[in-house]
């Protein structure tokens, strides 16, 4: 089988690689830069999906699936809201319509849990039918949003090209780093009073088999992605051996919103939804519809990222 892969210099590609490097299907890796290290016998070619790279690269690639991971989770420094959604929306856009011009016969994206939104009368844990609402002050849950609306249009209009849509929970895996973990290595951990809001984590190589079972032998259809069970930010805090730092939801706000102007933080006020209302996924589809348990729990992502960050700080 031929396997084309957007975003292929990220770290979940990076596993999925990995998985498919001895899988005998013809692997063709693309992104703006061309990955560290790839595996024997997998292709690159260089595509900026915002632009027309997708319909020239499908187009001569002929893949018969996309795993589409291109998206950016983790703003660099200097982003903007139109950069994220010209990759996150628009480039989506580009890699939808070239599958459906060039007879691709499925495609796999990696949505996410923040697609549904953190709102407080989120149902927990939530399941597949429940509603993608996103939230407007939220660049990443937003474009998530539209870019299931968009798929859900094209699966009207274009049913001959499968779907497999990923609603991932936070990734983590030894060594990764994002703005998720910059919360963790926190003196205290930051949490609103009243509320609960707890993290669902998939280990970054259950991630990868995932997929990998996607792009071949998987059933179509939308699926949570998340490890077994919840946790708390009191349980994390224990965990690592830290206190929590409660704050009244209205005092964080003001905070926030003095802060970031003065540039004191990246953060504004709308950031206090994100940790009252995180998203729980019910991952019961995943394991029973598509046929995938996860190997870790989402207790065992933690450690397992905890204890090799210690160990990163020991030998620094």
């Amino acid at each position: 089988m031929k396997i084309l892969i957007t975003g292929a210099a990220g770290m979940v590609a990076r596993d999925l690689l990995a998985e498919l490097a001895d899988s005998g299907h013809a692997i063709t890796a693309t992104d703006i830069r061309r990955p560290d290290a790839l595996p024997d016998g997998v292709d690159y070619a260089p595509m900026d999906v915002t632009g027309d790279d997708p319909d020239t690269v499908i187009g001569e690639a002929r893949p018969e699936v996309v795993i589409h991971l291109a998206s950016i989770v983790t703003p660099p420094k200097g982003s903007t809201r139109e950069l994220e959604y010209a990759v996150d929306v628009t480039g989506t856009r580009n890699v939808l319509e070239a599958c459906q011009r060039h007879g691709v016969r499925r495609i796999v994206v990696t949505s996410s849990g923040a697609a549904y939104g953190y709102h407080p009368e989120n149902i927990r844990p939530l399941t597949e039918a429940d509603p993608i609402r996103g939230n407007p002050e939220f660049a990443y849950s937003d474009h998530k949003r539209q870019v299931e609306e968009m798929l859900a249009g094209a699966r009207e209009s274009h049913p001959e090209l499968e779907q497999v849509v990923l609603r991932v929970g936070t990734v983590l895996g030894a060594g990764t780093e994002n703005q998720i973990t910059a919360l963790f290595h926190k003196k205290r951990l930051l949490a609103i009073r009243g509320s609960d809001s707890a993290f669902v984590l998939i280990w970054t190589r259950d991630l990868a088999r995932i997929l990998a079972r996607a792009a071949t032998a998987g059933p179509a259809g939308i699926y949570n992605v998340a490890g077994d069970g919840a946790l708390t930010v009191e349980q994390l805090a224990a965990r690592m051996g830290k206190p929590v730092l409660r704050l009244p939801a209205a005092v964080l706000r003001a905070a926030l919103a003095i802060a970031r102007p003065l540039g004191l933080t990246r953060y504004g006020p709308e950031q206090v939804r994100f940790l009252q209302y995180r998203p729980v996924l019910d991952n019961s589809a995943l394991k029973t519809r598509f046929d995938y348990t996860p190997e870790l729990s989402s207790a065992e992502v933690f450690d397992l990222w905890w204890q090799d960050a210690c160990k990163r700080e020991d030998a620094a």
